[in-house]
């Protein structure tokens, strides 16, 4: 019998009961991204960018010039207060082009087709006015496509991703490395730019798939093995390093590195978001909420799903949604667990897991911690069954909805139910009240 949480028909908490379904692609739908308050591009293994509106559904343009699959996207919004605002979006593909397309027209800007290497990630600096592409190689290029600078040749691996860090920094994940790449502008007065490799961080043991920007003091790092490592961003020296709880070979003065699970095939950190205050993992099929104040795990849900979590986000107001290869997307909502005075809450992450003997000492720390920590649990608050295979990724969109995208070849907008039969009540009365129908009886 499955561990995981279910939720009967009744989701008083749930608000998406209604959906529309985005048709349109040809294989798997792997990005969505966000243009403005109502619009938002999608794209996947067809090589084809669809541009939708949030709102309504509709399908507003179908940009085609890719000839393989898409391998990174991002919005590229002009930042030319004397111009009227352009909402651009890039695209990178496994045939080695990278396109600038225009949201507005729905026309290609720009293609470029000189990387020696599938382009896998794509970022904005917009404070620098420049992009980036990390592949085989790190090439910074202006608003215009032209190329910068770029490095020498990293890895055939090449770099999975990239954040931008203070001081004209950047840290890409290239296998199991943290390499942290600084720009530099050119002496000359030009617009020219050199970028330099900085520092190598090798602490990880293994790939690391997902990366994250706390803040401008903080970012987190997560591994293929569970590592989750928090590093200040503007020394790149870990803040929280913690490892082998359940290793009674570790002295207990060696600051070690957090490690979530013990099973290698179930602790992929898969994807990492953040608010100032927690960091969120989705790692296997679980969801661990980490304080990043504390320096330890406040609440999990080591069965969120069936299969693994694939994307997961925080909303406002204490809700987490995630989404998973199980087909499913769900609401949790982060709640402060009643505690009895007669329970002991188990210190670190592996004793609170059930990993690790207590002691004596853990027992009395417990106690302690009992008095001044308050504990935390994830409620499944909402289950959105919908899509027939793995969901990618989703956006929020406030009172707009939710856009899920999946393998199933399918886009699905998930909207608030009472929000939209209010919205149609309204029209409804609109129009009546334009074509005289609608008089008021005394």
């Amino acid at each position: 019998k499955s561990s995981v949480q279910t939720i009967g028909e009744e989701q008083i908490q749930n608000p998406y009961t209604e959906l529309l379904v985005l048709k349109g692609h040809q294989d798997i739908v792997r990005f969505l991204v966000q243009i403005d308050d109502c619009r938002f591009a999608s794209a996947g293994d067809d090589g084809i960018i669809f541009l939708w509106n949030a709102q309504t559904g509709e399908k507003l343009f179908e940009l085609h010039g890719h000839t393989h699959k898409i391998t990174a996207i991002a919005p590229f919004s002009s930042s030319d207060a004397s111009e009227e605002k352009k909402h651009l979006i890039l695209t990178a593909s496994a045939d080695r082009t990278v396109i600038v397309w225009d949201c507005t027209s729905g026309r290609q800007v720009q293609k470029v087709s000189c990387f020696h290497s599938t382009v896998k990630c794509l970022t904005v600096l917009q404070r620098l006015d420049v992009w980036l592409s990390g592949g085989s190689d790190l090439c910074v290029w202006n608003r215009k496509l032209d190329l910068l600078c770029k490095t020498s040749h990293l890895t055939d691996a090449g770099i999975s991703a990239l954040v931008e860090l203070p001081k004209n920094c950047v840290a890409a994940t290239v296998g199991k490395e943290l390499v942290i790449f600084r720009l530099i502008a050119s002496d000359d007065g030009s617009e020219g730019w050199n970028v330099l490799e900085v520092k190598r961080l090798v602490d990880h043991q293994d790939n690391i798939l997902s990366l994250v920007s706390v803040n401008d003091l903080t970012f987190v790092t997560g591994s293929h093995v569970g590592e989750l490592i928090v590093w200040d961003a503007v020394d790149w020296t870990k803040q929280a390093c913690e490892c082998n709880f359940w290793d009674s070979s570790v002295p207990p003065d060696v600051q070690p590195e957090i490690k979530l699970s013990q099973s290698p095939n179930e602790t992929s950190v898969q994807h990492l978001t953040s608010d100032e205050e927690c960091v969120f993992a989705a790692v296997g099929k679980g969801i661990y909420v980490y304080n990043l104040q504390m320096k330890r795990v406040i609440a999990c849900q080591r069965t969120a799903h069936d299969s693994s979590v694939l994307h997961i986000e925080k909303l406002p107001n204490r809700q987490l949604i995630s989404c998973s290869e199980d087909g499913s997307v769900r609401i949790w909502e982060l709640r402060e667990k009643q505690q009895l005075p007669a329970e002991l809450v188990p210190t670190g992450f592996f004793n609170m897991w059930g990993f690790g003997r207590a002691s004596k000492q853990a027992n009395q720390a417990a106690k302690k911690m009992q008095d001044n920590t308050p504990m935390y649990f994830l409620e499944l608050v909402g289950d959105l069954i919908g899509h027939s295979s793995a969901v990618q990724m989703f956006l929020y969109f406030g009172e707009l909805g939710l856009a899920t995208c999946s393998a199933d070849h399918l886009i699905i907008l998930w909207k608030d139910g009472e929000r939209e039969s209010r919205l149609r009540s309204l029209t409804l009365f609109q129009k009546l009240a334009q074509n005289g129908d609608f008089q008021l009886k005394f």
